[in-house]
């Protein structure tokens, strides 16, 4: 038979050990929604260097040839810039079409630096 002491030490040991098992219990992880994080992929610089064979008139040409959308003026100033600076970045984008460019002007005669990264 149990008494009403006996009855309370139950309870009493039933809450203890509902206690005991929500400390040792982990929390259940709350679902979280994973971010997507677009990485943009590295721009490549196509460099053109100063040397002493090819004219201003074969550089212009091949940077119009060569690099789209370049301008006249701007082939131009970019020629300037190769042969008072030493060089200068006549494109920047994607490494695949910078490869193409690179290797489009080098064929021609140009006088290249190594793709860089941006």
């Amino acid at each position: 038979m149990i008494t009403f002491c006996d009855n309370a030490r139950h309870k009493a040991l039933v809450e203890i050990m509902a206690i005991f098992a929500a400390v040792q219990a982990p929390e259940k992880v709350k679902d979280t929604v994973r971010e997507v994080v677009r990485k943009t992929y590295p721009k490549y610089k196509v460099i053109v260097l100063n040397d002493d064979f090819n004219t201003f008139e074969h550089v212009s040409d091949c940077l119009m040839k060569y690099i789209p959308q370049m301008t006249e003026e701007l082939a131009w100033e970019l020629t300037n810039q190769v042969h008072h600076d030493g060089l200068a970045i006549s494109w920047v984008g994607p490494l695949e079409q910078a490869e193409m460019y690179h290797d489009q002007l080098k064929s021609a005669g140009l006088t290249m630096a190594p793709l860089e990264a941006e």
